[in-house]
C-alpha cells in the first residue's frame, strides 16, 4: 500500500486562481466563489496533487501524510 495525504486548502488565503484545478482536475473544485476545496480530502499520493499544490500562487494548499497517523507534511516544506 503506498502514501495516504491528508487535502486541506486554508480559504483565508485562497485567491481562487485555478491553478489547483488545471494541475488535478480530479483532485480539486472551484465553489462559486471561486475558493478550492478537495474532492476527497483523504486520498492517495500522487503528482497531479502534489503539482497542484507546488503550484498554487499563495501556498493555500497543505499535504500531510496520513498513513500510521504520522501526520508529517509533505507541502508546504517545513521552515
Amino acid at each position: 500500500m503506498g502514501d495516504r495525504w491528508h487535502v486541506e486548502v486554508d480559504c483565508s488565503v485562497c485567491i481562487g486562481s485555478g491553478m489547483c484545478v488545471n494541475h488535478a482536475p480530479d483532485g480539486f473544485r472551484l465553489d462559486s466563489a471561486r475558493q478550492s476545496h478537495p474532492t476527497d480530502e483523504d486520498r492517495d499520493a500522487g503528482e497531479e496533487v502534489l503539482a497542484a499544490a507546488e503550484g498554487c500562487p499563495v501556498e493555500a494548499i497543505r499535504l500531510t501524510l496520513t498513513l500510521a497517523g504520522s501526520g508529517e507534511v509533505v507541502f508546504p516544506p517545513e521552515e
